[in-house]
């Protein structure tokens, strides 16, 4: 499974729940597939979605599920010490690990080769953290969001994009309209 079979398990676990999602593919992909005003898609800060998702978390109560790539993971792996030392019980950052920079051509990443994010996590502080194939990854977020504790989810998945069209929405009204959701 490449990542978008992945979304497209994810979907109806998510869908009703706030979604911070990874800059490049992963956003166009969800977008492309579900978009929502539940949906934060990440246009112009790699390595951030982890950590606007634990911002997130703290300021209210809903669940919040951060989808990051290992790539943007590693981009900014002072986020896992963050998530480490300020675990919010809502809040599940899911990675998707396949092994590649895949929103810039698919060049390999450290995580594909001997870099463990789930080690690197659980060395920063966070307690709850696992590696699960593609396949399981719906199952896992699900347990996730209803353990109402902090998860680190590691998704392995096959390197691979689908070609879909950029996101067209302003980015002003994909924030406005998530903004009214989180109010709700």
């Amino acid at each position: 499974m490449i990542r978008n079979d992945v979304f497209k398990t994810l979907i109806p676990v998510i869908s009703e729940h706030l979604v911070v999602c990874n800059i490049g593919a992963p956003s166009q992909e969800l977008h492309a597939l579900d978009d929502r005003a539940s949906n934060f898609y990440m246009l112009g800060t790699m390595g951030l979605a982890s950590s606007i998702g634990l911002g997130l978390a703290a300021a209210q109560d809903k669940p919040v599920i951060a989808i990051d790539g290992d790539g943007s993971v590693l981009t900014n792996l002072g986020t896992l010490a963050t998530i480490g030392n300020n675990p919010q019980g809502s809040f599940t950052l899911l990675i998707i690990d396949n092994g590649s920079y895949g929103s810039t051509g698919d060049q390999p990443t450290y995580a594909g080769m001997k870099t463990d994010l789930a080690a690197v996590a659980k060395a920063c502080g966070a307690e709850t953290v696992l590696t699960v194939s593609a396949e399981d990854t719906a199952e896992a977020v699900k347990a996730a969001i209803a353990s109402d504790e902090m998860t680190i989810i590691v998704s392995k998945c096959e390197s691979g994009n689908v070609k879909v069209p950029v996101i067209k929405t302003n980015p002003i009204v994909i924030r406005e309209r998530f903004m009214e959701e989180v109010r709700r």
